[in-house]
């Protein structure tokens, strides 16, 4: 098994939610509706994790645009 280094651990939506500060459960899946979430992947019992990786580069790329 291959072990993910702390960069690239997998994070549940709850995870994500609380880095976020308060962001609502909706307010996630509505960004991911519009196409504007963090990519994730889907596990095969359908729940949802994102690669810490990606979520930082995601939240880097939307500070860019607000800047």
């Amino acid at each position: 098994m291959t072990r993910l280094s702390r960069n690239d651990e997998l994070m549940t939506v709850s995870e994500v939610l609380a880095e976020l500060n308060g962001i609502s459960r909706r307010t996630f899946y509505r960004w991911r509706e519009m196409g504007t979430g963090p990519t994730v992947l889907k596990l095969p019992n359908g729940e949802l994790r994102v690669r810490r990786s990606a979520f930082h580069e995601w939240l880097n790329e939307r500070e860019e645009v607000a800047a």
